[in-house]
């Protein structure tokens, strides 16, 4: 069996990345800035982040931030898995990067980019949004009287285990390179899936779609950043509200 990294290996994906290889006897390492032995902060690099790659045989990059900025810290990665002869590095990106100029988008087609350049075998495995960032996003907008949203602009959100599934199964494998794009089962107006969020969590708000301006909103509204020719996710969004709710309640039990 083979030594993985899994850099946001306690993240919302990357926990459950780690969850589907152990089980297949992988020596699986979880780099994270707080989570010993590997408490590495990939912006700084250093020693500890060449602890943790040494006899790493693949990485699974999936750490991010929000507010974007991802190349540095991937520059530091790689040069530290070209040292160490990493073999294989695999990158969770997002449907759409490369036809959305969304900041953070940008950011991780950057990061694409320096992947494909880094001299390793790669894979890169593009996704939609997970439902739960539908979920918070959704969740914070309804906090005001009124549910504002985005007018003519549609998601096909994916639930994060699939994803997961499939960037295990990438990772155990050899380098592929671009691999197909990876969307919900469904591509569904923002009206829609709020007014789902909306009965699932008993809440009451008049929703009022907003136009919006700028290129992002216009490239979002196109649909730039779906697959529906990859529509392979098979739980819905209502699926996720509904295990969500018992998650929930069980936790207040």
């Amino acid at each position: 069996m083979t030594t993985i990294l899994v850099t946001g290996g306690t993240g919302t994906l990357g926990r459950h990345v780690c969850e589907r290889l152990r089980p297949d006897g992988h020596e699986v390492r979880v780099l994270s800035r707080h989570s010993q032995p590997y408490a590495v902060d990939l912006r700084e690099g250093g020693p500890a982040l060449d602890r943790a790659v040494a006899d790493v045989e693949t990485i699974v990059h999936c750490a991010t931030s929000p507010r974007g900025g991802d190349e540095q810290p991937t520059r530091n990665l790689i040069t530290a898995a070209q040292r160490a002869g990493v073999s294989h590095l695999v990158y969770i990106s997002i449907v759409g990067v490369d036809r959305v100029p969304f900041p953070y988008y940008r950011s991780k087609l950057a990061v694409e980019r320096l992947v494909e350049e880094s001299g390793l075998g790669w894979t890169v495995l593009r996704a939609t949004q997970f439902h739960d960032l539908v979920f918070r996003v959704l969740q914070a907008l309804s906090k005001a009287p009124v549910l504002l949203l985005p007018a003519r602009v549609k998601d096909q959100p994916i639930e994060v285990t699939e994803v997961a599934e499939r960037l295990a199964e990438l990772t155990q494998g050899a380098p592929a390179g671009r691999v197909d794009d990876m969307g919900g089962p469904e591509v569904r107006t923002f009206e829609s899936l709020a007014e789902s969020y909306l009965r699932a969590t008993g809440r009451r708000r008049p929703v009022v779609k907003v136009p919006l301006g700028g290129q992002a909103y216009r490239a979002f509204r196109a649909g730039g950043h779906l697959t529906p020719e990859h529509a392979v996710g098979k739980r819905t969004f209502e699926d996720y509200l509904a295990e969500h709710a018992r998650r929930s309640g069980r936790r207040k039990g």
